[in-house]
């Protein structure tokens, strides 16, 4: 499976930014999308999932009521609406793929492949 993130770039405080994810190749085998974040110096930290085709949906509290996933299942694209974003939001941003073995889907090691980074940087 692979996973080509997209759609990061530099925006202004309270501004808005959509990235897309991407996916290939044996998509079969997996069953959630997730998203997830790491800023300089951080650990990379989980911000959405959402599941290819049944009904699973999940934020971060952080990004709750600004953030929105969306998927595209015959496309079999993934995004990630991102409203008032904060400097604090500022991170690479990754999208990953989840098997359907029972992993944390909240934690890195819940996912099986992931895509390679965007740079998201929300200026004050």
């Amino acid at each position: 499976v692979q996973l080509q993130a997209s759609g990061g770039g530099l925006v202004q405080a309270g501004g808005s930014l959509r990235l897309s994810c991407s996916a290939s190749g044996r998509t079969s085998s997996t069953n959630v999308i997730g998203w997830f974040r790491q800023a300089p110096g951080m650990e990379r930290e989980f911000v959405a999932a959402m599941a290819w085709s049944y009904n699973y949906r999940s934020y971060a509290d952080s990004v709750k009521g600004r953030f929105s996933i969306s998927r595209d299942s015959v496309k079999k694209e993934m995004y990630l609406q991102m409203n008032s974003l904060k400097p604090g939001d500022t991170a690479v941003y990754y999208c990953a793929a989840a098997t359907p073995r029972g992993g944390d889907l909240h934690a890195t090691s819940g996912y099986d492949y992931w895509g390679q980074g965007t740079q998201v940087t929300v200026s004050s």
